[in-house]
């Protein structure tokens, strides 16, 4: 069994479209998925439409993110918090009314974690954030981490969250975030995710380093009971997604989201939350206090251009 392994697709539907291609014409039928399905880009029933659609024909399991929960907090909270027009929540707004109680729904049947045989020896554990919470991080040379992994009795962590692609290992357990489909950092601009292959077909995997957009085979691991995790970077068409910003609307509805979200893409390098912190230390300086999700437009203005102009 082959399965391919996706995480933070943001509702960037041309990243995961490519992201899907690529991973069919490798013959895989098995996906999982770690949580973040929409919450940035415009028109998010394609994304989900599209998961609708490989849950029907193929083997699929889904974790809920962080995302998912602010969807459903969102609704239980009398739905008041967020404005149309804001770049805090602007695309929090947008996200959430386009959404379908079908979605919610199945957001809501989602587990946080889930234990998997891998095989009749080795257990994996798939999550977003960490398997206690789908807001933690599972991070590289971090004690809590440490205990984390040393508490399980899985051998492999499959989780998200950073939006960095990397493995690690202690103990000799192991690990893996895929990236991010959807809005990865430190890609260059490729959408990330993570093929997970069975020894017995390993085989049949065409060679490598003649696939477009691909990196080298030197990405391509051995766990140590029968498993190769490939590591998958893909170009895809930026321009096309950053269009249907325009189309939906979403740029009056969050301007310097959107901006940041265009250099994201592009780069790969300042994340939303980056910018995010900067506009509020900038309003606490001016204002004395600053409290999410009240962040003046002024102050996302100076943050952006202190991080990307100056």
């Amino acid at each position: 069994m082959d399965i391919a392994v996706l995480s933070d697709i943001h509702g960037n539907y041309e990243a995961f479209h490519t992201c899907v291609e690529y991973a069919l014409r490798r013959n895989i039928k098995d996906f999982w998925f770690l949580g973040d399905y929409v919450g940035e880009f415009g028109f998010p029933q394609r994304t989900m439409n599209l998961l609708y659609e490989l849950n029907e024909r193929y083997t699929c399991k889904f974790i809920r993110g962080n995302k998912e929960d602010y969807w459903l907090d969102y609704e239980a909270s009398g739905r008041t918090l967020w404005s149309r027009y804001d770049s805090t929540t602007g695309s929090l707004y947008y996200t959430y009314h386009n959404l379908t109680d079908r979605d919610l729904l199945f957001f809501k049947s989602m587990k946080i974690m889930e234990e998997i045989d891998l095989t009749e020896k080795e257990k994996v554990v798939i999550c977003h954030g960490s398997p206690a919470s789908n807001r933690g991080k599972l991070l590289p040379d971090d004690e809590k981490t440490y205990e984390i992994m040393d508490s399980l009795k899985a051998d492999i962590i499959f989780c998200g969250h950073t939006h960095i692609q990397r493995e690690f290992v202690h103990n000799g357990k192991k690990v893996i975030n895929p990236g991010a489909v959807g809005v990865p950092l430190q890609s260059m601009g490729k959408a990330q995710f993570v093929l997970l292959h069975e020894m017995k077909n390993v085989h049949e995997m065409k060679n490598v380093h003649e696939m477009k957009n691909v990196h080298e085979m030197k990405n391509v691991h051995e766990t140590e009971d029968g498993y190769k995790e490939e590591f998958i970077s893909l170009e895809y068409d930026i321009e096309r997604e950053l269009e249907n910003f325009r189309l939906s609307g979403l740029i009056e509805y969050a301007p310097y989201w959107y901006k940041v979200t265009k250099q994201l893409l592009k780069t790969g390098s300042v994340s939303h939350g980056v910018v995010l912190s900067k506009a509020m230390e900038l309003c606490r300086e001016e204002e004395g206090e600053c409290i999410w999700p009240h962040v003046p437009e002024r102050y996302w203005e100076k943050a952006y251009k202190s991080i990307f102009e100056d």
